[in-house]
């Protein structure tokens, strides 16, 4: 997939790549990371993971004072890979998954969306991202 000036996103984990896979994948994992900051929370997931499926999931405040259904469909998956996908209102985004010294390098790409400062949206895609690691290392020591 071919994206239009994408932003990147990076992180590298202390975890196996599919340890990685299955908590970027799996919506039992999803709710437990997909959030930039401890004052928000990710109550539902949803994610058909095959080309042509769709994902879902709801971001809200912890105090209830807003949120939003973030959602898509998938259009590439390479198993322990690649995910390319669609957002809804029509950007796109492909993550990769990539061995690492004692772990997985996992980078985000994504379109921007033209009501925020790129800045912000890298930052707040990142601390998600960073969200994830934390999520992902703390399973995979279990």
């Amino acid at each position: 997939m071919n994206l239009k000036d994408p932003i990147h996103t990076e992180v590298t984990i202390q975890a196996s790549t599919a340890q990685t896979w299955e908590c970027y994948t799996s919506p039992d994992h999803i709710t437990r990371w997909n959030f930039a900051s401890e004052d928000w929370c990710c109550p539902s997931a949803q994610s058909e993971l095959r080309s042509g499926g769709r994902f879902s999931s709801r971001m809200e405040a912890r105090d209830g004072s807003m949120g939003f259904d973030f959602g898509g469909e998938y259009n590439e998956i390479e198993p322990l890979k690649h995910i390319a996908y669609t957002m809804d209102d029509g950007r796109g985004a492909v993550v990769s998954f990539e061995p690492a010294d004692n772990g997985t390098r996992v980078t985000v790409d994504f379109e921007a969306e033209g009501q925020n400062p790129r800045e912000l949206q890298q930052g707040g895609w990142q601390a998600i991202l960073n969200n994830f690691k934390k999520h992902t290392e703390a399973t995979a020591a279990q």
